[in-house]
């Protein structure tokens, strides 16, 4: 028996309602137990992960993943079912996110290790700031966001010279320090310059000689140097991007009545196209 145009289009509406809606208290439930069961089955998989906890619970951890990741797959069905825009809806960023969070539990037949790769489901997360109406905090990322990219060349350029720098302290220090010393090639010398450079000093390869600890004193500088380029150049940025913002705010707010034109200068009285005062 056919179901019924009407009928299938309202049980696609209520579907969609519960899940893609947050302002019905339906939606809102929906939401709030599906963030509960993605973080109870991540913090599952950080458990299995226990040598411990995986021999007494290994078979109670796995069946609450498959417990998991089949309410999942269907949740993601009834997604693209009762999406307005099934591919939209595939390739947007929480769509990729909601099929990448199922598909290691299945690619777990051919490669088991790939059963650890469910914790990607904690970016589901994100879906709170909807939840709990916590948009202003996306706005402040997307000015990180925007930041990040207006700097993207200033930062290629500043790892481009850290690489260089690397490369030449590397090979300077294969050349003193030697194999006797542990500097037994220069790609592991380099390894001791990016150790170095960025102040994380592992210790497991140290310079004997004193043009070596020379050598390393100045790396440690220049290390402690380099922090603070990249978080002057975000910074810069940043700030432009709020001056930008505050400016495309108060242009767009200096909106004529008469005409509808916006973008006025902030000193303006009267509208540029239409003389009306604003």
């Amino acid at each position: 028996m056919s179901i019924h145009p009407l009928a299938k289009n309202k049980l696609k509406n209520a579907i969609y309602e519960v899940i893609f809606g947050y302002e019905s208290r339906a939606g809102k439930l929906f939401d709030l137990a599906l963030i509960f069961m993605i973080v109870i089955s991540v913090i599952a998989v950080l458990f299995d992960s226990v040598g411990v906890y995986h021999q007494q619970y290994g078979d109670l951890l796995y069946s609450l993943e498959w417990f998991f990741t089949i309410v999942f797959t269907i949740e993601y069905i009834l997604r693209i079912y009762s999406s307005p825009h099934p591919r939209g809806y595939i390739f947007s960023f929480y769509g990729m996110i909601d099929l990448l969070s199922i598909l290691p539990t299945y690619i777990a037949f051919l490669f088991p290790q790939s059963a650890y790769l469910t914790v990607v489901r904690i970016l589901r997360v994100l879906r709170i700031f909807r939840v709990l109406k916590l948009f202003r905090y996306i706005g402040e990322a997307n000015i990180l966001f925007r930041a990040l990219v207006q700097s993207r060349r200033k930062i290629f350029v500043f790892l481009f010279c850290v690489l260089t720098l690397i490369v030449i302290f590397g090979t300077l220090m294969f050349i003193i320090e030697g194999p006797q010393y542990g500097f037994s090639s220069i790609p592991r010398s380099m390894y001791w310059a990016i150790v170095t450079v960025t102040t994380v000093g592992y210790g497991d390869i140290s310079p004997q000689t004193s043009l070596g600890q020379l050598l390393a004193a100045v790396t440690m500088i220049c290390g402690y140097a380099i922090i603070a380029v990249p978080t002057g150049i975000v910074g810069v940025e940043i700030m432009n991007e709020i001056q930008r913002q505050s400016a495309n705010s108060t242009s767009a707010s200096r909106l004529c009545n008469n005409c509808n034109l916006a973008r006025h200068e902030e000193d303006a009285r009267y509208c540029k196209r239409c003389g009306t005062g604003l």
